[in-house]
């Protein structure tokens, strides 16, 4: 199937390993043009270079999503190298672990800061881009703990993503008008090389056996790649129906009815 996103343009958060990267392969491999962010210089600078040996045209800038005019600044590096934004994928996140009670202030506005503000103050900046060509695609990466309880430990996280799910249905109603979709993916439990769960299984392995038995009716921890495929479709018109949609990725793991 053709996609028809060669010459798109595609801004990624979060791009130096896992789904991130995955995701800008993956537009990359259907002919986008890119411009990547993420913390770690030395992941982003592979991700890059693997990248351009491939002839994608991308560019990268090293940054903490969470400044305050992070967004701005990625809006204007790709306005000013390719012209337009088509797409933006925010994939930048994080976790702190904890039980409520001994949570903190500070823990809070650090994860909200992450997992939730840096995702819409991008969406804003490159709003203007997309309203004047009355298109364009805005996905973020959740998880399937923002539609359903994730457990002990996980409010924080769990508050973020399911907060930035609702946003986005919210943005899709409002943004509907001017052509653009705004959808979001929740995956599963990822295994990708230095992820959590990666480490998990490489410290117990007979553990996360039991882990996938119990938890994956698929038998196997998801693939970064899974995810990003699903992000590709997306942000191509051939999905140009779907807006407004939260998107299980997850091997039937989560238990949510919608």
């Amino acid at each position: 199937m053709d996609l028809q996103l060669k010459g798109r343009v595609a801004i990624v958060t979060g791009a130096s390993r896992g789904i991130g990267r995955a995701i800008a392969e993956s537009l990359a491999n259907e002919g986008c043009h890119l411009v990547l962010c993420a913390r770690g210089k030395v992941g982003l600078d592979e991700t890059c270079k693997a990248l351009a040996s491939r002839g994608t045209s991308v560019t990268s800038i090293v940054m903490d999503i969470t400044e305050p005019d992070a967004g701005a600044r990625l809006a204007e590096i790709a306005l000013q190298e390719f012209g337009t934004i088509d797409i933006f994928v925010g994939s930048a996140g994080g976790n702190k672990r904890g039980n409520f009670a001994d949570t903190t202030d500070a823990d809070w506005q650090e994860i909200i800061d992450l997992n939730l503000k840096a995702h819409l103050n991008t969406s804003r900046a490159v709003l203007p881009a997309m309203k004047e060509q009355k298109r364009g695609s805005i996905l973020f990466i959740t998880s399937i703990f923002g539609r359903e309880a994730g457990g002990k430990g996980l409010s924080i996280y769990n508050t973020t993503k399911s907060a930035l799910i609702s946003a986005a249905k919210i943005m899709a109603i409002e943004l509907a008008e001017d052509g653009i979709r705004v959808n979001t993916v929740a995956p599963g439990s990822i295994r990708f090389p230095g992820g959590s769960w990666d480490t998990r299984c490489n410290s117990d392995p007979e553990g996360m056996k039991l882990f996938v038995a119990a938890n994956i009716p698929l038998g196997r921890f998801g693939k970064a790649e899974e995810v990003a495929d699903v992000v590709t479709f997306l942000s191509s018109d051939r999905a140009s129906w779907i807006s407004g949609s939260c998107i299980p990725v997850d091997g039937v793991q989560s238990k949510s009815l919608i």
